[in-house]
């Protein structure tokens, strides 16, 4: 091919490029693709080429604004989702709220007999849901409705503060001693320790032929790290007034002198545990030196032991008050108010703050 025909050949040299054009292709702008996608024919001049690829870059310019538009429109619609949905999660926080606050605590007693249920469950703690203030809030609304038949105290707990059963137990006591309709406690699943301290102040205990029944004692657990610590190297630094302030602390030593005194207090507790348990029961429990030694008894081997009266459940109470239905006195949870207690008790847990809890306990081990 002669030189005249190579400056000749649009295949080879192609349309002149403006400057702007020549900085595009330099750069890599979004046209270069429409550019390159414009093959020439033979038979078009330049001019015409030039034109097909301005409207070539204008298309993809085209395409791509809408990708843009695309993904602006995509990203408000996430935007205005997530906003809806926080707006949602508020709002029934709030009614949840005003609810537990204002409706439920209030709500007026159902008409037709019935039985007030009051439920017991889980470890008995002030911070729990089967806290005396509560269980206590429960009895007094069941046994002020004048239809209910009978208050019944539904118990499913391994017992829990000695403090807090012991108040429940008070306040049974002094509304069985009213007279005005009677408690009877029914134990689903398990009804130990605390929690067959609250169950041994009502009128009469039912329990299941298999559950759980007993464990009048009391129970301190803990650790000793005494040895463990000076094998690591670690010096223990606590700072008290009163030679015996620290004596429960896990890595110190426990003298004679302080593990009588502690011993002392627990049998302390558990005469007071005994007592109340003889008041409640009276002469229904049997002469058995074991009842008091912290063993535990399916419910059929409780009433053998004067431990239970009945056996049976929820059910067959109602069948005995002629099919009276059941009505649950318990207050309702703020889930808000659980939330937080749950919260500020894993922080304190989590920076080694102190809980308030008492170490002694009505509770299974």
């Amino acid at each position: 091919m002669s030189d005249d025909d190579k400056r000749d050949d649009r295949w080879t040299t192609g349309p002149e490029l403006t400057p702007e054009q020549a900085r595009q292709a330099r750069e890599g702008s979004p046209a270069d693709a429409a550019v390159a996608d414009v093959e020439p024919s033979g038979d078009e001049d330049a001019e015409t080429l030039r034109e097909r690829q301005r409207l070539a870059q204008l298309a993809m310019m085209d395409r791509w604004i809408d990708g843009v538009l695309v993904e602006q429109r995509r990203s408000r619609r996430w935007k205005l989702f997530f906003r809806f949905f926080f707006a949602l999660l508020i709002l029934a926080s709030l009614a949840t709220t005003f609810y537990g606050l204002f409706v439920a605590p209030g709500a007026a007693a159902p008409a037709g007999r019935h039985l007030g249920v009051v439920e017991v469950k889980g470890v008995i703690d002030s911070e729990s849901p089967a806290s005396a203030q509560r269980v206590i809030e429960g009895l007094e609304r069941a046994w002020r409705a004048e239809q209910a038949e009978a208050v019944v105290l539904h118990v499913n707990s391994p017992g829990g503060s000695p403090v807090q059963s012991q108040r429940i137990f008070d306040a049974v006591m002094r509304l069985r001693e009213e007279g005005n309709k009677p408690i009877v406690a029914v134990v689903e699943d398990i009804g130990a320790s605390g929690a067959y301290y609250v169950a041994a102040a009502a009128d009469e205990i039912v329990a299941a032929p298999a559950s759980l029944v007993g464990s009048i004692g009391v129970i301190h657990a803990g650790f000793g790290f005494e040895e463990a610590i000076e094998r690591l190297g670690v010096e223990r630094r606590v700072f008290t007034a009163g030679e015996n302030k620290a004596f429960l602390d896990p890595f110190s030593t426990v003298a004679e002198a302080q593990r009588d005194f502690w011993q002392e207090v627990l049998a302390t507790t558990h005469q007071q545990f005994i007592d109340d348990v003889r008041a409640g029961r009276g002469d229904r429990l049997a002469d058995d030196e074991r009842l008091f030694s912290g063993l535990i008894w399916t419910g059929e081997q409780a009433q053998a032991l004067g431990l239970v009266d009945e056996l049976g459940s929820l059910d067959t109470l109602a069948r005995r008050f002629e099919g009276a239905r059941l009505q649950d006195y318990t207050p309702r949870l703020d889930p808000f108010e659980r939330i937080s207690r749950q919260f500020g008790r894993v922080a304190a847990e989590w920076v080694g703050l102190p809980q308030a809890e008492t170490p002694v306990r009505y509770q299974l081990p």
